[in-house]
């Protein structure tokens, strides 16, 4: 299962998909239906040319698309569509709820009440191990409604999966072109990971033909170990490489091996939990 869509149906907000990382069958919800983001990576395939189809959030149709599609998923209708009956068993449980989409989730001037909704939804449904994930590039980590959010998040099987694709601000430009510091990166992920355990994601691939450079690999490792010397803590790191077409031909995909080369640098420097997915 590789077709990760944001598109289901007519919906707007929420979109299923059978994920790699999170072990089975996410419910996305897409806060940014405008495709707004404060990054522009050389590696993201949504297509921003094109308009988005919402200029904001409604939180009642948020809510009703991700009510339904829930109870379609609980009662094994979503197992019997084309996209997901090679998966039919993973098809009924629903491992998370995660805001993730056409945007940064963050950019969203209300954040908490977002993050209140998926959890009344959770909560009525009686998904008691169904968790409220952030998939996030970190940059609004520290914003007022946010954080707020991430404290229902707590409370509700949250967590967070933060990206960090870096070790310098140099190589942070030239990946993800965000008009953010790297700086704000580092203490939004310190920030965070010293309130509740956080998950590090990093897309690692080659830029014309050339992957990242053993230097910056070594900063990157010591970002991760100055994060937990701050106090923060490091549930896991997901290493991961390009799956879709990007805008830039330049930037391309890792072999497995390659991948899993990098993955064991960071386990050897960090002492941390490295998985991969290719």
């Amino acid at each position: 299962m590789v077709d990760h869509s944001r598109r289901y149906q007519d919906f707007t907000y929420v979109y299923p998909v059978i994920s790699r990382r999170s072990r089975g069958l996410s419910i996305g919800i897409n806060l940014n239906p405008d495709k707004r983001c404060n990054f522009d990576c050389v590696y993201c395939e949504v297509d921003r040319k094109v308009p988005g189809k919402a200029t904001h959030v409604d939180l009642v149709q948020a809510a009703d698309e991700l009510r339904w599609l829930s109870n379609h998923a609980l009662s094994g209708g979503l197992a019997l569509e084309p996209k997901f009956s090679e998966v039919p068993e993973l098809s009924r449980h629903i491992r998370d709820f995660a805001f993730s989409g056409d945007g940064e989730p963050t950019m969203v001037p209300n954040f908490d009440e977002c993050v209140e909704m998926a959890a009344r939804v959770r909560i009525e449904l009686g998904l008691t191990e169904t968790q409220i994930v952030l998939i996030t590039d970190a940059a609004g980590l520290d914003k007022v409604s946010v954080r707020r959010g991430l404290e229902v998040m707590d409370r509700n099987e949250g967590e967070v999966w933060a990206k960090l694709d870096a070790g310098t601000e140099g190589y942070f430009r030239e990946i993800n072109r965000g008009f953010v510091s790297f700086g704000r990166i580092l203490r939004n992920l310190s920030l965070t990971a010293r309130q509740r355990p956080i998950v590090i994601q990093s897309l690692f691939l080659k830029l014309h033909g050339q992957s990242m450079p053993t230097s910056e690999l070594m900063a990157y490792c010591q970002r991760l170990v100055e994060i937990q010397a701050s106090g923060g803590r490091i549930k896991e790191v997901h290493a991961y490489t390009i799956a879709r077409p990007t805008p830039e031909v330049w930037a391309t995909r890792l072999t497995l091996t390659e991948l899993e080369g990098i993955a064991d640098v960071i386990r050897q420097a960090t002492g941390l939990k490295v998985l991969t997915f290719d």
